[in-house]
């Protein structure tokens, strides 16, 4: 039986069409929240109070926003071409990608060299940022890789995912990329994340499969009940389970280990 979850609150943002997108913790202890449609940074504390701070532009497209290793809070811009900062008094800083236009941020992740990695989905690369604002692009070898989940792995690397070309990359600090070719090239890999034993897991929206490989290269495909479930987002609970979204509309807690 689907138990319902019961809201105990709400927080409205300023305009019903702000667009909530991505939520990160902050070292403040508050949660931040990326307004998409709004170019606006939200904050919400523990106490309930919602404060919001305005973007260069409207029309930035803030999306994906993680906690840095300085302290503040880093997000892309999908339609400006930048990385944006906001510290926990809601100082705001944007970083231009040099030489760029319409190259879509999209997803972006601390790592453990103490800079920010994102990904370049319209140009087929991988970003780094340090902390000062110095940015670094390294292309990816296979043509319309269209890069979108990343996220850190165990072992110091990051591991993302070409959703253009059906392959799992992995890139070392030191900008040297591997990749992983999927069996179904269109199997539209979206989503990823890291598990404790250093194995990697995303989701295969096309294909209604969530995959893992190891830092070997052995992968595994796992059928989901309904292969038109379309699963986005994926991430490991505290319980130790993994848990996917569905574009249908469920959120599904899957056991490691069972098939």
């Amino acid at each position: 039986m689907p138990r319902t979850l019961a809201p105990d609150r709400s927080f409205p943002v300023s305009h019903p069409g702000s667009g909530p997108y991505a939520l990160t913790v902050g070292a403040d202890g508050a949660l931040w929240c990326t307004l998409v449609h709004a170019g606006r940074i939200a904050r919400l504390t523990p106490d309930g109070r919602l404060d919001e701070f305005p973007l260069d532009s409207d029309s930035c497209g803030p999306s994906l926003i993680t906690a840095g290793p300085d302290g503040a809070l880093w997000f892309t811009q999908l339609h400006t071409d930048r990385i944006g900062r906001i510290d926990t008094g809601g100082a705001v800083v944007e970083f231009p990608l040099p030489g760029l236009a319409g190259a879509f941020p999209s997803m972006i992740t601390a790592g453990g060299d103490g800079a920010l990695w994102f990904t370049l989905n319209q140009a087929h690369a991988i970003g780094r940022i340090t902390t000062a604002g110095e940015v670094t692009l390294h292309p990816l070898p296979t043509p319309g890789a269209a890069p979108v989940g990343i996220a850190a792995g165990a072992d110091g690397t990051l591991w993302f995912t070409q959703i253009g070309a059906g392959r799992i990359g992995r890139i070392t600090t030191a900008g040297e990329v591997s990749e992983f070719p999927l069996p179904d090239p269109s199997c539209r890999p979206h989503a990823i994340t890291t598990a404790p034993d250093g194995s990697v897991w995303f989701t295969l929206w096309a294909t209604g499969r969530i995959g893992s490989l190891t830092p070997g290269g052995d992968l595994v495909e796992h059928a989901l009940p309904d292969p038109a479930c379309e699963p986005h987002g994926l991430a490991f609970g505290p319980d130790g389970a993994l848990y996917t979204a569905l574009e249908t509309g469920e959120v599904l807690r899957l056991v490691r280990g069972e098939s």
